[in-house]
């Protein structure tokens, strides 16, 4: 498929925001993280603001923007609608474990009783991120056991290496939260590269034959194009990236983005693009099953 610049910075930003909100909504309650004023206005301004990006450009890949809060009412069906739902409802516990933690430099009682409701939905959103390409049966790329797995686990990677960024530049850091980023990291990088062996394994079995339903009649062939021109499912689905490039940006995501993440994971901010390249694969390489009507010969 063809990767929308809208669809990897909705993926990849508000995954680092639900992952940072996810450890800042334990960490702080339990201690691990003092409820210091500044400390807590730039976590949680962080954590916020990329929660917000992420969602504002997701409305960008939809054909009416202006309608986007329609999809909200789908949610008995809809993963899409679901996510946006929790995305929704998780800014209330949020804004007020912020409000305790920045005005009232505290993370006691109900304050912290918010804290934690923010992180469950921090981790319900982006489960449901992940389960609206995990559902989709048409694309096997997609329809992986492995996708939700390693959605969670880039969260937790990006929001662990910022948290460490946030805590080194407003204190003397954390132990554990170097240890954390380092150990998610190596988690996603596991995660990832099984996630490739299983998709690399897979040819799949969709075929014009199956697609058709005219198997017992042989091999099937295209007399006429379906459409005369280009068209959005073309454009979309039809996108296809070289082995060859794949391999290589196979190659340099794992470079830069794991092996260079753990050497230098006190300076995090600075690998900030991986997330983006691993998610741009993430989209690239999957092959709609739509595309059997369009001549390919497998999907």
């Amino acid at each position: 498929m063809h990767p929308a610049s809208s669809v990897i910075l909705f993926t990849t930003s508000s995954g680092l925001g639900y992952g940072l909100l996810f450890l800042l909504g334990i960490a702080v309650p339990t201690g691990l993280i003092p409820a210091e004023r500044w400390l807590g206005l730039a976590a949680m301004g962080l954590a916020l603001g990329a929660i917000s990006l992420g969602l504002l450009a997701s409305t960008f890949h939809l054909g009416h923007p202006e309608r986007a809060w329609r999809a909200l009412s789908q949610w008995r069906s809809s993963w899409l609608s679901r996510e946006g739902v929790i995305a929704v409802i998780t800014y209330v516990p949020a804004g007020i474990f912020a409000i305790g933690w920045v005005v009232f430099e505290t993370a006691g009682d109900a304050w912290a009783l918010a804290g934690l409701l923010a992180a469950l939905g921090a981790l319900i959103t982006v489960v449901c991120t992940a389960m609206i390409y995990a559902s989709l049966e048409t694309i096997r790329q997609w329809h992986n056991r492995w996708v939700v797995p390693v959605y969670l686990a880039f969260a937790l990677m990006t929001g662990a290496l910022w948290l460490s960024v946030v805590l080194h530049l407003f204190g003397p850091g954390a132990l554990w939260s170097d240890l954390l980023a380092a150990a998610s990291v190596l988690l996603a990088w596991g995660l990832k590269l099984v996630y490739w062996r299983a998709v690399d394994g897979d040819t799949g079995t969709s075929t014009p034959e199956s697609a058709t339903g005219l198997a017992a009649f042989g091999k099937v062939r295209l007399l006429d194009p379906p459409h005369t021109q280009e068209n959005y499912l073309m454009r979309e689905m039809g996108f296809r990236i070289a082995r060859k490039h794949a391999d290589k940006l196979r190659r340099i995501a794992l470079a830069v983005g794991f092996a260079a993440t753990l050497i230098f994971s006190a300076l995090a901010v600075l690998t900030s693009g991986w997330p983006a390249a691993e998610r741009w694969l993430f989209f690239a390489e999957a092959r709609h099953s739509v595309m059997l009507y369009y001549g390919a010969r497998a999907a």
